[in-house]
């Protein structure tokens, strides 16, 4: 017996050991390419002579190539194995993080935005679907775990980002393309636990379909609407708030100890919390609770007196329950559909969450250029997530069939 509980306890370090290798994709896909932008977005709004509506099209066009990224994830993963499109597109991800460095142009920036997104949902997805494989038969709680481990990369990489980039922004007008650019590099360390970890996971094996049937689309309807919802109210706060925070005078120092308690507060949370919360409630009882969470992590930085106990609250709450949603989808995809369509499920769940997130900076933006300011653009945001906790709630409880 305890042979077999020793063997026990090292399978399931091994297993959230591949999980965490993987989790260099997120650490890369949205740590660096989505989240980081927020940090750069002040000065390169500023030394580039942008509007608010231009600096949130830049998010725009990243989410754009991200719909397309994720679309297409499931035909990346048939045509070339879950392994090799996971490594590829990271290391094209790597590339675009460096390009942005070399140039100033917005046509140029936007296109490899762009490029950017549509490589890193392909890591996104497709990485969520190994590790979904890492323990296929496991009891559920034991799988969501392992997506939490995956999806706490997202917050190592905003907890790295809130490092660097301030430390790149000191040395001078041209610190923006400093972040890039040591983005980019890590980007490229991060290929090597990228590699060890996928090629522990077994590509999928039988016949694995590249699409959702119809039947169970419309059976997670009201899944794909929180999902849409949320992307856009969460990814409008994350573009903005930043900028927010500067123009309420708050320096560069705390603007940076804001981005790490965001992103170690999303770590602590997904790793104890969501995992196994995600696994527990049914049907849509955890996307409205982190749709909630969200919300009142926006309402700080717009209720309160301005300040540094407003912004490190804001990160705190909104840090402990934005990288939720992605745990949530995971895990519902994985419960409710058939295992032969787990990628294909997981790719269309995040083209809905792209959807929002192409659109929600764009209207955010726009609402920023007018009356109000930034502010404004974030009840928006708020807006938009106290709908999606409402829409989760309609999901209801169907097993994989």
């Amino acid at each position: 017996m305890t042979a077999i509980s020793a063997e026990g306890r090292t399978s399931r370090v091994g297993q959230a050991l591949v999980a965490l290798g993987l989790a260099a994709g997120p650490v890369v896909a949205l740590g660096f390419t989505r989240f980081a932008y927020a940090l750069l977005l002040p000065p390169m709004h500023r030394e580039l002579h942008w509007s608010y509506a231009q600096a949130g099209g830049m998010n725009t066009a990243n989410a754009l190539g991200y719909i397309l990224g994720a679309a297409s994830a499931a035909f990346w993963a048939r045509r070339s194995g879950g392994r090799s499109a996971f490594l590829w597109s990271l290391a094209i991800s790597a590339v675009a993080l460096l390009a942005t460095a070399a140039t100033a142009d917005l046509t140029v920036l936007l296109a490899l935005r762009f490029a950017g997104g549509f490589s890193t949902a392909v890591a996104f997805v497709v990485g969520s679907a190994l590790v979904s494989r890492i323990a296929v038969g496991a009891p559920q709680r034991r799988s969501a775990s392992l997506v939490a481990v995956y999806m706490a990369g997202v917050g190592i990489g905003v907890v790295i980002s809130g490092l660097v980039v301030p430390a790149a922004l000191s040395s001078g007008e041209a610190g923006w393309r400093m972040g890039w650019l040591l983005m980019g590099v890590l980007a490229v360390i991060a290929l090597v636990p990228a590699w060890l970890g996928a090629r522990a996971v077994p590509e999928a094996s039988g016949a694995h379909a590249s699409t959702l049937p119809a039947a169970q689309l419309r059976r997670l309807g009201p899944t794909f609407v929180w999902y849409v919802l949320f992307g856009a109210g969460y990814v409008s706060y994350m573009t903005f708030v930043v900028a927010l925070l500067r123009s309420q005078g708050l320096g560069a120092s705390t603007t940076a100890l804001f981005f790490v308690v965001l992103g170690l507060s999303s770590v602590v949370a997904t790793l104890t919390v969501w995992g196994r919360l995600c696994g527990f409630l049914r049907a849509g009882l955890a996307p409205a609770l982190v749709a909630v969470l969200v919300f009142l992590g926006v309402l700080p930085v717009l209720l309160m007196p301005p300040g540094p106990g407003a912004a490190l609250l804001s990160a705190v709450v909104f840090g402990a329950g934005f990288m939720a949603g992605p745990t949530a989808a995971t895990v519902i995809a994985r419960r409710m559909l058939p295992h032969a369509v787990w990628t294909a499920g997981i790719a269309l769940l995040t083209v809905a969450f792209s959807v929002g997130q192409a659109v929600g900076p764009l209207l955010s933006g726009l609402m920023s250029d007018g009356e109000g300011g930034i502010a404004r653009g974030l009840w928006l945001s708020a807006g938009l997530l106290a709908l999606a906790a409402l829409a989760a709630l309609l999901q209801r409880e169907h097993p994989a069939s």
